[in-house]
Protein backbone atom coordinates (compact mmCIF):
# COMPACT_ATOMS: atom_id res chain seq x y z
CA UNK A 1 0.00 0.00 0.00
CA UNK A 2 1.22 3.41 -0.48
CA UNK A 3 0.41 6.55 1.08
CA UNK A 4 1.03 9.96 0.75
CA UNK A 5 1.07 12.07 4.17
CA UNK A 6 -0.10 15.17 4.85
CA UNK A 7 0.83 18.11 8.49
CA UNK A 8 -2.05 18.67 10.71
CA UNK A 9 -0.99 22.16 12.54
CA UNK A 10 2.11 22.17 10.64
CA UNK A 11 3.36 25.51 12.07
CA UNK A 12 2.35 24.25 15.77
CA UNK A 13 4.62 22.70 18.66
CA UNK A 14 2.18 19.36 17.83
CA UNK A 15 1.72 18.36 14.41
CA UNK A 16 -0.01 14.87 13.14
CA UNK A 17 1.03 13.54 10.37
CA UNK A 18 -2.24 11.94 8.04
CA UNK A 19 -1.60 8.88 5.50
CA UNK A 20 -4.10 9.93 3.11
CA UNK A 21 -6.15 8.76 2.04
CA UNK A 22 -8.32 8.93 5.40
CA UNK A 23 -11.66 7.03 6.15
CA UNK A 24 -14.98 8.57 6.22
CA UNK A 25 -17.44 7.06 8.64
CA UNK A 26 -20.42 8.51 8.12
CA UNK A 27 -21.92 5.64 5.76
CA UNK A 28 -21.11 2.92 8.41
CA UNK A 29 -24.26 4.35 9.90
CA UNK A 30 -27.86 3.13 9.01
CA UNK A 31 -30.53 4.61 6.51
CA UNK A 32 -30.20 8.29 6.03
CA UNK A 33 -27.30 7.92 8.48
CA UNK A 34 -29.15 7.28 10.69
CA UNK A 35 -29.62 4.79 13.68
CA UNK A 36 -26.94 1.52 13.56
CA UNK A 37 -25.12 -0.28 11.05
CA UNK A 38 -27.60 -3.18 9.33
CA UNK A 39 -23.79 -5.44 9.80
CA UNK A 40 -22.30 -4.26 12.73
CA UNK A 41 -19.79 -6.54 12.80
CA UNK A 42 -18.65 -5.74 9.65
CA UNK A 43 -18.74 -2.37 10.95
CA UNK A 44 -16.59 -2.98 13.38
CA UNK A 45 -14.29 -5.28 10.74
CA UNK A 46 -14.04 -2.90 8.10
CA UNK A 47 -12.41 -0.28 10.75
CA UNK A 48 -9.81 -2.70 11.86
CA UNK A 49 -8.81 -3.58 8.29
CA UNK A 50 -8.32 0.16 7.59
CA UNK A 51 -6.26 0.52 10.23
CA UNK A 52 -4.41 -2.95 9.03
CA UNK A 53 -3.98 -1.59 5.93
CA UNK A 54 -2.24 2.02 6.73
CA UNK A 55 -5.13 4.40 7.29
CA UNK A 56 -4.68 6.36 10.28
CA UNK A 57 -7.35 9.50 9.66
CA UNK A 58 -10.65 8.96 10.60
CA UNK A 59 -13.73 11.40 10.05
CA UNK A 60 -16.15 11.36 12.65
CA UNK A 61 -19.45 13.36 14.58
CA UNK A 62 -21.37 12.55 17.33
CA UNK A 63 -23.87 13.49 15.20
CA UNK A 64 -23.73 10.95 12.54
CA UNK A 65 -26.04 8.46 14.05
CA UNK A 66 -26.05 10.23 15.96
CA UNK A 67 -23.41 8.78 18.31
CA UNK A 68 -23.03 5.78 16.20
CA UNK A 69 -20.03 6.34 13.94
CA UNK A 70 -17.96 7.44 17.41
CA UNK A 71 -19.38 4.56 19.32
CA UNK A 72 -17.91 2.25 16.63
CA UNK A 73 -14.58 3.52 16.12
CA UNK A 74 -14.19 3.12 19.95
CA UNK A 75 -15.40 -0.19 20.31
CA UNK A 76 -13.46 -1.02 17.05
CA UNK A 77 -10.19 0.79 17.82
CA UNK A 78 -9.74 1.73 21.40
CA UNK A 79 -7.19 1.72 23.05
CA UNK A 80 -5.93 3.79 19.74
CA UNK A 81 -2.60 3.15 17.82
CA UNK A 82 -0.55 5.94 18.98
CA UNK A 83 -0.90 7.60 15.67
CA UNK A 84 -4.24 7.35 15.12
CA UNK A 85 -5.95 10.90 14.46
CA UNK A 86 -9.60 11.10 14.86
CA UNK A 87 -11.19 13.51 13.44
CA UNK A 88 -14.32 15.00 15.00
CA UNK A 89 -16.74 18.29 14.40
CA UNK A 90 -19.24 20.15 16.04
CA UNK A 91 -21.95 22.91 14.98
CA UNK A 92 -24.29 20.31 13.80
CA UNK A 93 -26.92 17.82 15.26
CA UNK A 94 -29.78 15.80 14.28
CA UNK A 95 -33.53 16.23 14.86
CA UNK A 96 -36.35 13.61 16.16
CA UNK A 97 -37.19 13.38 12.42
CA UNK A 98 -33.90 13.02 11.28
CA UNK A 99 -33.04 16.60 9.76
CA UNK A 100 -29.52 18.39 10.28
CA UNK A 101 -30.19 21.28 12.44
CA UNK A 102 -27.36 23.88 13.48
CA UNK A 103 -25.93 23.06 16.76
CA UNK A 104 -23.45 26.01 17.29
CA UNK A 105 -24.58 28.04 20.30
CA UNK A 106 -21.73 28.55 22.22
CA UNK A 107 -23.20 25.99 25.39
CA UNK A 108 -23.77 24.21 22.27
CA UNK A 109 -20.77 23.25 20.63
CA UNK A 110 -19.31 22.84 24.29
CA UNK A 111 -22.16 19.97 25.04
CA UNK A 112 -20.35 18.57 21.83
CA UNK A 113 -17.12 19.06 22.24
CA UNK A 114 -18.01 16.80 25.73
CA UNK A 115 -19.96 14.19 23.56
CA UNK A 116 -17.17 13.52 21.33
CA UNK A 117 -14.79 12.97 24.48
CA UNK A 118 -17.15 10.48 25.72
CA UNK A 119 -18.04 8.62 23.17
CA UNK A 120 -14.49 8.16 21.90
CA UNK A 121 -12.87 7.90 25.08
CA UNK A 122 -10.80 10.50 25.08
CA UNK A 123 -9.18 13.33 26.93
CA UNK A 124 -8.45 15.37 24.48
CA UNK A 125 -10.24 15.72 20.67
CA UNK A 126 -6.96 15.87 18.20
CA UNK A 127 -9.06 17.36 15.43
CA UNK A 128 -12.55 19.23 15.78
CA UNK A 129 -14.12 20.70 12.82
CA UNK A 130 -16.55 23.39 13.45
CA UNK A 131 -19.60 23.73 11.08
CA UNK A 132 -21.21 26.81 9.77
CA UNK A 133 -23.06 28.71 12.63
CA UNK A 134 -26.31 30.22 12.02
CA UNK A 135 -27.26 33.64 12.38
CA UNK A 136 -24.58 36.50 11.92
CA UNK A 137 -21.28 36.95 12.21
CA UNK A 138 -20.88 37.59 15.66
CA UNK A 139 -22.75 34.03 16.43
CA UNK A 140 -19.37 32.33 14.45
CA UNK A 141 -16.75 34.04 16.41
CA UNK A 142 -18.43 33.25 19.72
CA UNK A 143 -18.92 30.13 18.92
CA UNK A 144 -15.33 29.81 17.77
CA UNK A 145 -14.24 31.40 20.65
CA UNK A 146 -15.56 28.73 22.82
CA UNK A 147 -13.70 26.10 20.98
CA UNK A 148 -10.35 28.36 21.36
CA UNK A 149 -11.18 28.26 25.19
CA UNK A 150 -11.36 24.45 25.12
CA UNK A 151 -8.25 23.98 23.21
CA UNK A 152 -6.63 26.15 26.27
CA UNK A 153 -8.27 23.91 28.53
CA UNK A 154 -6.37 20.63 26.81
CA UNK A 155 -9.92 19.35 25.31
CA UNK A 156 -9.28 19.66 21.67
CA UNK A 157 -5.52 19.73 19.82
CA UNK A 158 -5.99 21.09 16.63
CA UNK A 159 -9.02 23.51 15.39
CA UNK A 160 -10.45 23.22 11.91
CA UNK A 161 -13.30 24.16 10.22
CA UNK A 162 -16.03 22.71 8.21
CA UNK A 163 -18.17 23.68 5.18
CA UNK A 164 -16.42 27.39 5.57
CA UNK A 165 -16.72 30.29 3.41
CA UNK A 166 -13.91 32.06 2.03
CA UNK A 167 -14.99 34.97 4.70
CA UNK A 168 -15.47 32.73 7.42
CA UNK A 169 -12.06 31.23 6.88
CA UNK A 170 -10.26 34.75 7.33
CA UNK A 171 -12.49 35.59 10.40
CA UNK A 172 -11.30 32.15 11.87
CA UNK A 173 -7.50 32.56 10.95
CA UNK A 174 -7.97 36.01 12.96
CA UNK A 175 -8.98 34.30 16.14
CA UNK A 176 -6.50 31.43 15.90
CA UNK A 177 -4.83 29.26 14.40
CA UNK A 178 -6.86 26.90 11.67
CA UNK A 179 -5.04 23.96 11.26
CA UNK A 180 -7.25 22.00 8.58
CA UNK A 181 -10.48 23.06 6.25
CA UNK A 182 -12.96 20.13 5.35
CA UNK A 183 -14.94 21.38 2.12
CA UNK A 184 -16.93 19.80 -0.36
CA UNK A 185 -14.36 19.45 -3.47
CA UNK A 186 -14.51 17.24 -6.26
CA UNK A 187 -13.78 16.14 -10.28
CA UNK A 188 -17.20 17.47 -10.83
CA UNK A 189 -17.24 20.14 -8.31
CA UNK A 190 -14.01 22.45 -8.71
CA UNK A 191 -11.93 25.04 -8.24
CA UNK A 192 -13.40 27.33 -10.86
CA UNK A 193 -16.96 26.77 -8.84
CA UNK A 194 -16.91 29.42 -6.37
CA UNK A 195 -19.59 28.61 -4.66
CA UNK A 196 -21.57 24.70 -5.11
CA UNK A 197 -24.72 24.15 -4.95
CA UNK A 198 -25.01 23.30 -1.18
CA UNK A 199 -23.59 26.99 -0.85
CA UNK A 200 -19.97 25.97 0.16
CA UNK A 201 -17.14 27.51 -0.87
CA UNK A 202 -14.59 24.50 -1.61
CA UNK A 203 -11.94 25.90 -4.71
CA UNK A 204 -11.17 29.04 -3.49
CA UNK A 205 -10.28 27.75 0.16
CA UNK A 206 -8.30 24.95 -1.16
CA UNK A 207 -6.08 28.15 -2.78
CA UNK A 208 -5.97 29.84 0.52
CA UNK A 209 -4.98 26.00 2.29
CA UNK A 210 -2.01 25.91 0.19
CA UNK A 211 -0.97 29.50 1.02
CA UNK A 212 -0.69 28.43 4.30
CA UNK A 213 0.17 25.29 4.47
CA UNK A 214 -3.34 23.41 5.82
CA UNK A 215 -4.63 20.14 4.76
CA UNK A 216 -7.63 20.41 2.77
CA UNK A 217 -10.21 17.59 3.80
CA UNK A 218 -12.80 17.13 0.64
CA UNK A 219 -15.88 15.14 1.49
CA UNK A 220 -18.59 13.48 -0.69
CA UNK A 221 -15.80 13.66 -3.33
CA UNK A 222 -16.99 10.19 -4.92
CA UNK A 223 -20.63 11.00 -4.14
CA UNK A 224 -21.08 14.34 -5.86
CA UNK A 225 -19.23 13.00 -9.06
CA UNK A 226 -20.24 9.65 -9.60
CA UNK A 227 -22.05 8.70 -11.90
CA UNK A 228 -22.33 11.82 -14.01
CA UNK A 229 -19.58 14.03 -15.80
CA UNK A 230 -17.71 10.61 -16.05
CA UNK A 231 -17.17 10.04 -19.65
CA UNK A 232 -13.54 10.88 -19.80
CA UNK A 233 -12.78 9.51 -15.76
CA UNK A 234 -14.11 6.19 -17.52
CA UNK A 235 -12.29 6.34 -20.72
CA UNK A 236 -8.98 7.17 -18.75
CA UNK A 237 -9.70 4.50 -16.04
CA UNK A 238 -10.37 1.41 -18.15
CA UNK A 239 -7.06 2.44 -19.86
CA UNK A 240 -5.33 2.53 -16.97
CA UNK A 241 -6.61 -0.70 -15.42
CA UNK A 242 -8.64 0.94 -12.23
CA UNK A 243 -11.63 1.98 -10.87
CA UNK A 244 -13.65 5.14 -11.67
CA UNK A 245 -13.67 6.01 -8.25
CA UNK A 246 -9.89 5.22 -7.80
CA UNK A 247 -9.87 7.54 -10.69
CA UNK A 248 -11.29 9.84 -8.54
CA UNK A 249 -9.02 10.19 -5.75
CA UNK A 250 -6.03 9.64 -7.77
CA UNK A 251 -6.93 12.80 -9.44
CA UNK A 252 -8.09 14.96 -6.30
CA UNK A 253 -4.51 14.16 -5.02
CA UNK A 254 -2.73 14.91 -7.99
CA UNK A 255 -4.66 18.70 -7.30
CA UNK A 256 -2.38 19.72 -4.20
CA UNK A 257 0.26 18.01 -1.99
CA UNK A 258 -2.52 19.49 0.72
CA UNK A 259 -5.35 17.13 -0.13
CA UNK A 260 -6.35 14.63 2.36
CA UNK A 261 -9.23 12.87 0.92
CA UNK A 262 -11.41 10.64 2.90
CA UNK A 263 -13.55 8.02 1.05
CA UNK A 264 -16.21 6.09 2.75
CA UNK A 265 -17.59 2.63 1.87
CA UNK A 266 -18.98 -0.21 3.81
CA UNK A 267 -16.66 -2.47 1.86
CA UNK A 268 -13.47 -4.04 2.66
CA UNK A 269 -12.85 -5.24 -0.88
CA UNK A 270 -13.79 -1.05 -1.98
CA UNK A 271 -11.23 -0.20 1.05
CA UNK A 272 -8.98 -1.48 -0.31
CA UNK A 273 -9.23 -0.45 -3.72
CA UNK A 274 -9.39 3.42 -2.22
CA UNK A 275 -6.22 3.35 -0.21
CA UNK A 276 -4.40 1.57 -3.25
CA UNK A 277 -5.39 4.66 -5.68
CA UNK A 278 -2.73 6.53 -3.70
CA UNK A 279 -0.17 4.81 -6.23
CA UNK A 280 -2.06 5.92 -9.52
CA UNK A 281 0.28 7.92 -11.14
CA UNK A 282 -1.12 10.40 -13.41
CA UNK A 283 0.91 12.00 -16.42
CA UNK A 284 0.24 15.64 -17.46
CA UNK A 285 -0.92 14.57 -20.33
CA UNK A 286 -3.79 12.27 -18.58
CA UNK A 287 -4.71 15.37 -16.22
CA UNK A 288 -5.04 17.43 -19.28
CA UNK A 289 -7.33 14.51 -20.85
CA UNK A 290 -9.17 15.17 -17.51
CA UNK A 291 -9.67 18.40 -18.00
Amino acid sequence: MSHHTVLIGASTAAPLTARTPGYGTMRLTGAEFWGEPLDRPGAIALLRRAVALGVNFFDTADFYGPGVTNRLLAEALYPYPPDLILATKVGGTRGPDKSWQPYAQPAEVRLSVENNLRELKLEQLPLVHFGKAAGSPGDYEAAFTTLLDLQQEGKILHLGLSNATVDQFHQAWALGTVASVENMYSYTQRLTDPVSPYGFQGGELLSWCEQYHIPFIPFFSLQTSLPTGQNRMQELADLKGVTVAQLNIAWLLHQSEWILPIPGTTSIQHLAENINAASITLSPEELSFLG
